[in-house]
């Protein structure tokens, strides 16, 4: 999935926050294939997000998704696109069209989200960049499939059959990938990437809530460096 030339905001009257649209840093070719593991990651400071994400790429993981469960994720992702050159970030957990544009004007490379709805689509198709759609059943990857989309996220893994269900759904469904999220650690990566149909899985497990408290980049950029070994 590539950005097309031009990004347009999905209309909503409320106003944004963010005034200044951040250039977002193209993506070629396919999200899934830029690194095995994407960081999922929850910034409640945001002064804390450009050493996080310096550690995360340091480690070899480029492509970092800020979750939008803080209020401080969208300047987090401001403050990522600006000062780390070589990190790819993406907004995530996108539950609205307001927060599709919101995005956009962070400077998000990407958008995902947790689950789809018509509105939702509608509105990462128009913000020309590459997006993850949430899916858990085949009703779903079927619907958005028929969007012309044949790359998805698959949340929540563990509690949605985890790899059993995946490999199961390659059979009738040979043209999606995937990228599984939500329970995967460092310890069942390995199986999830193994399948034909996975391209990378997310992992919150990167990004310790007591190191990043303290500071402790060096513990992130080691845990970095340990998953970015595991494709």
């Amino acid at each position: 999935m590539i950005a097309g030339p031009s990004r347009r905001l999905p209309t909503d009257e409320r106003p944004l926050k963010l005034v200044e649209t951040v250039p977002a840093r193209p993506i070629a070719g396919s999200l899934l294939d830029l690194a095995p593991v994407v960081p999922v990651v929850v910034i409640s400071d945001p002064d804390t997000a450009v050493p996080l994400a310096r550690a995360l790429v340091a480690g070899g993981l480029p492509v970092i998704e800020v979750t939008l469960r803080t209020p401080a994720a969208l300047e987090a992702t401001r403050r990522i696109a600006q000062e780390v050159p070589d990190a790819v970030v993406g907004v995530g957990t996108i539950r609205s069209p307001l927060q599709v544009r919101e995005s956009l004007v962070a400077g998000a490379a990407f958008l995902v989200c947790p689950g789809t709805t018509p509105a939702l689509l509608d509105a990462m198709d128009e913000s020309g960049l590459p997006y993850l759609p949430g899916v858990s059943t085949l009703s779903e990857m079927l619907s958005v499939a028929e969007r012309g989309r044949s790359e998805m996220k698959f949340f929540p893994a563990e509690a949605a059959g985890g790899r059993p269900f995946l490999k199961a759904v390659a059979g009738p469904l040979p043209d999606l990938r995937f990228c599984p999220t939500g329970g995967i650690t460092v310890d069942s990566a390995p199986d999830y990437l193994a399948l034909g149909n996975v391209g990378c899985v997310g992992g919150s497990w990167l990004t310790p809530s007591d190191a990043v408290e303290a500071g402790d980049w060096d513990r992130i950029r080691d845990l970095a460096a340990q998953a970015s070994m595991l494709g």
